[in-house]
């Protein structure tokens, strides 16, 4: 199938980065699921590139946990159990409660902003029905968060747990009522983000991780 224009990578940008976007991309929409092979040909044809660069992106998210390289057989996108989801979102919710504290105290009104803008396009996105548009939003408004909170070690810890829970994550969000839940935790949070309210917004922060592990639960069942 010949690649669509818009699925191009710009040949002047940096392109490992884009790829590696993309790859998250296709698994977090549900393209491409645990244990699936990750097909470079068809994947340079799609972004009309050569095999390289999809090759080094592949490399860079085995580092990170999201694949995982076989010998002889390429790169495939790491499948986590139950239990190890578990207890990443236990450990997420401890951090990103840590993220809605510190950022409370520094965050200004760019990022506040910035954030508003997320859940305003998160909110379009529930009414269109449209998870694939949602969850990277949805990805997207928690490391704005990280990065708001200004922890260097916690912006270097944070996408190694979120590339491992992807599959998971949006498969919570499938079920009905889930993504707006999801995103009225989102606007609570901004508001405690807003009002400076640094107890406040580390207790939503770690509540809103909790809930995710909770409807992750019920998707089990």
């Amino acid at each position: 199938m010949a690649p669509r224009q818009t699925d191009r990578v710009p040949r002047t940008a940096s392109i490992v980065p884009l790829v590696r976007y993309e790859i998250e991309r296709l698994i977090g929409c549900g393209e491409l699921v645990g244990g699936a092979r990750i097909n470079e040909s068809a994947l340079a044809l799609r972004l009309g590139i050569s095999r390289g660069p999809i090759r080094e992106a592949c490399r860079e998210l085995a580092n990170t946990g999201l694949l995982q390289a076989e010998l002889n057989r390429g790169f495939f996108v790491h499948e986590v159990n139950t239990k190890q989801a578990l207890d990443i979102y236990d450990l997420r919710a401890s951090l990103f409660g840590m993220a809605g504290k510190l950022a409370a105290r520094v965050i200004d009104a760019r990022q506040l902003s910035a954030l508003a803008a997320q859940v305003e396009a998160m909110a379009q996105a529930i009414a269109a029905h449209d998870l694939a548009t949602y969850y990277p939003l949805n990805v997207a408004f928690h490391q704005s968060l990280i990065e708001a909170a200004d922890n260097y070690k916690l912006a270097q810890l944070w996408p190694l747990l979120e590339a491992e829970l992807h599959l998971f994550r949006r498969r919570g969000l499938v079920q009905g009522g889930s993504m707006e839940t999801s995103n009225e935790e989102h606007q609570a949070l901004w508001e405690a983000l807003r009002a400076g309210d640094d107890a406040l917004a580390g207790r939503l922060a770690e509540r809103h991780i909790l809930a995710g592990k909770g409807r992750f639960l019920r998707s089990l069942d």
